[in-house]
């Protein structure tokens, strides 16, 4: 008798015979003759009464076949052998036409799924081939029968199923402060404990650097400003004492001493120890900038994983009021203000300010003269983003303001805007966790599918069902995937459950990681509800209160069905307003094949991204943050707030305030700005001109608008893919001339 099956990922499951009749009534179902249960029943008890204790999928799909043949009915014996043939035929043929694609380096939405990689490299290409035939195998041999239909009818989509047979997870935020101490060994050779600024700044690069290698999501830093601090002082201390070296003095009661800031001065009329004290201050600086310079230059240039692809980083800071955190940020900033290269705008990291009424947000606040700088960097180079520790749902009640580690217990976030910080496992922190994995649900066909119906209340409640059974089905999927990665040993990251993973310090290379994965997310995304709402009431959230209402009730029901799958499975779920990028334009083109086109649902490239009011909407920024920020409290595994303004921001910080203080006013969590920028793509010209058509530089005509993506920034669009491109081309802008526009339609 058989009692348990072994699936083809190797997992061992209890035996289900229900999944054996279901085979053979598909099969029959395809034949002139139809059912015939009492030989479905028959073969059925006979395979499971005469099978092994223990059998693989295939010897049980071969014993159904056997019977089948027999039996009377041959025909059903050869549509069933035929199907199990048909999945294989149709992924060979799928499979060579992609591959042709790749190999002439064709401008598709394939080859340009991902804006980040260059796939008309050789090392871009052997990603795509890898990826390309990655995805079949784990449609046939990795997900349930339920996953993977409800993937191939375009309700779901898994994020990263490329990946999905290596066992990674998507992000972690690193805890650096481990890193720097102790140093690290992620291959041949060890790193050794930084000691000075320009070794904490690369030791920060080569972390994020091997941990990319080992994850298929982004590396972050939660607290750069807290981590690289004490690097400072060290540098501080080693100029110091080279002076004392050259001069034949003692400065030790120097090394210790407080200082209010490190600002470069000039030495004139200073004499003694307070000439040395600002003689090693004015040296410290110079160091801090060139470290900070070469941070961003690194993480811009490196390629660390298959594709030509630098790195998904991104770090936080802001809250540090030490006068050595204060010179990190400071430094930091400039650097990105001056830009790298030719004068060009930086890509990576993307980087996040952590904005605290009382630290750096009132004129008042120690850092508020760094937050002005903060926003006059944003309005010339896009970042930092700003984060809003304010926000009711980022704050908690172990945050204090004298605590040396308050970093621990602030929220901090990736660039695309995944956030971490609740947990049912362990502290409530960003720090040493991440995103698991997640999946995608498109509600947008579970609304077009209710639209025939006429009555409007059992046209929604017909919609709640269908996204009540999807939300079950996701939610199974994730766990599934969940039970595949903690098999995985911890020697398969040597990095990452070595020094960066809470928890993963106490295993052993030979343990798994299944007693401290827990500790990250599973997150359950949606696309389009703005296309959505238009099905299911005629009007997008932004254009009607009704569908506003309908919006947030939708969302809290995701996000109530999420809180109960937490329960029932055991796992961090959150709901995320999935950052898409080749998915913008995926669902759609497969439900416009299958509906037509659909006016305000199915008529663009591109279903809009989460829940955001859509790009070709014309409305003021507050009335898109009027309608975008309830939805955050209730995406809690990510959310991101954008304004477009026109015209040149440089010369206008003012604005880039106006919008965080909106976001302080409407209680959003993570937001930013996006404006005009074009960059010569021979020379690294920018500026900010609306129709820049040839370089004042060096004449050129290759001119390409940089523009943000997810949450990240491109240095071409060159790469985005036809779903993409074409919301770029619908954006409007929420603020034309200033801070005052943000109040007016």
């Amino acid at each position: 008798m058989i009692l348990t099956v072994v699936k083809r990922d190797g997992r061992i499951v209890g035996f289900n015979e229900q999944k054996i009749m279901a085979a053979i009534r598909k099969a029959m179902l395809h034949t002139e003759k139809g059912e015939d249960e009492r030989l479905i029943y028959k073969i059925t008890d006979h395979i499971a009464q005469k099978g092994e204790s223990q059998m693989t999928v295939e010897q049980i799909q071969d014993a159904v076949e056997m019977e089948l043949m027999k039996s009377s009915r041959k025909d059903v014996a050869q549509k069933y052998i035929a199907y199990r043939n048909q999945r294989s035929i149709a992924r060979k043929a799928k499979t060579r036409d992609v591959f042709i694609d790749i190999v002439n380096i064709k401008n598709n939405d394939i080859t340009r799924e991902n804006a980040n990689m260059n796939a008309d490299t050789p090392a871009g290409m052997m990603m795509k081939f890898a990826s390309e035939t990655t995805k079949p195998f784990v449609d046939d041999y990795l997900l349930s029968e339920e996953s993977r239909e409800a993937v191939e009818h375009n309700y779901l989509h898994i994020h990263d199923k490329d990946y999905y047979p290596t066992k990674s997870l998507t992000c972690v935020q690193h805890p650096l402060d481990h890193i720097l101490t102790c140093g690290f060994i992620a291959g041949h050779g060890a790193s050794r404990p930084a000691k000075r600024i320009e070794t904490a700044s690369v030791l920060a690069c080569i972390s994020m650097e091997c941990a990319q290698n080992e994850m298929h999501g982004g590396q972050a830093i939660p607290a750069f400003d807290f981590y690289l601090a004490p690097y400072v002082r060290m540098t501080y201390i080693e100029e110091l004492k080279n002076l004392e070296d050259l001069n034949g003095e003692s400065y030790k009661e120097l090394y210790d001493e407080p200082l209010i800031d490190y600002i470069k001065k000039p030495l004139d009329g200073l004499t003694g120890k307070e000439r040395a004290q600002q003689h090693a201050v004015n040296k410290t600086v110079g160091r801090v900038h060139q470290a900070m310079e070469a941070f961003i230059h690194n993480m811009n240039t490196i390629h660390s994983r298959g594709g030509n692809q630098v790195v998904f980083s991104s770090i936080n800071y802001g809250t540090d009021t030490s006068a050595e955190g204060r010179c990190v940020m400071r430094e930091i900033l400039l650097s990105t203000y001056e830009g790298v290269g030719g004068g060009e705008t930086a890509i990576f990291p993307i980087q996040i300010w952590k904005k605290k009424r009382g630290v750096n947000y009132l004129p008042e606040d120690r850092n508020f003269d760094l937050y002005m700088l903060a926003c006059k960097v944003t309005a010339r180079r896009f970042f930092p983003n700003f984060l809003n520790l304010d926000a009711s749902f980022n704050q908690t009640d172990e945050w204090k303001a004298d605590d040396p580690k308050r970093y621990l217990h602030e929220v901090a976030t990736m660039g695309c805007r995944t956030r971490v910080f609740e947990n049912r496992f362990g502290p409530k922190t960003s720090i040493g966790r991440g995103n698991l994995s997640f999946s995608t649900i498109n509600i947008v066909k579970l609304a077009i599918e209710c639209m025939n119906e006429k009555d409007s209340q059992k046209r929604i409640g017909m919609f709640f069902a269908k996204l009540d059974h999807v939300l079950e089905l996701t939610a199974k999927q994730l766990d599934d995937r969940f039970h595949y990665q903690e098999t995985a040993f911890t020697r398969q990251f040597p990095l990452l459950m070595k020094s960066l993973w809470i928890g993963a310090d106490k295993l052993e290379p030979t343990d798994t990681i299944k007693s401290v994965i827990n500790q990250g997310t599973l997150g359950i995304g949606f696309i389009g509800l703005a296309e959505c709402l238009v099905a299911l009431t005629g009007k997008h959230h932004g254009e009607s209160a009704e569908s506003q209402e309908l919006g947030l009730r939708i969302i809290t029901y995701m996000r109530d069905r999420v809180n109960e799958f937490s329960e029932r499975y055991h796992h961090n779920y959150s709901v995320l307003a999935t950052p898409a990028e080749g998915l913008a334009g995926k669902f759609t083109k497969k439900d416009r094949k299958q509906f037509g086109i659909i006016p305000g649902v199915t008529d663009r490239d591109y279903y809009t991204n989460s829940n955001h009011v859509p790009v070709y909407y014309k409305c003021s920024a507050r009335h898109k943050a009027e309608v975008e920020a309830p939805y955050h409290n209730l995406t809690r595994g990510g959310h991101i707030f954008y304004v477009e303004i026109d015209g040149d921001a440089t010369h206008n910080p003012q604005v880039i305030m106006s919008v965080v203080d909106m976001m302080d006013q409407y209680d959003m969590g993570y937001g930013s700005v996006n404006h005009n920028r074009n960059r010569c793509m021979d020379c690294g010209y920018e500026n900010a001109d609306d129709h820049l058509e040839v370089c004042p530089k060096c004449g050129s005509t290759n001119i390409d608008k940089l523009q943000r993506i997810t949450g990240y920034l491109v240095g071409t669009t060159d790469r985005w893919n036809s779903g993409k491109l074409a919301e770029l081309n619908d954006r409007v802008t929420h603020i034309n001339h200033g801070p005052k526009d943000l109040f007016s339609e």
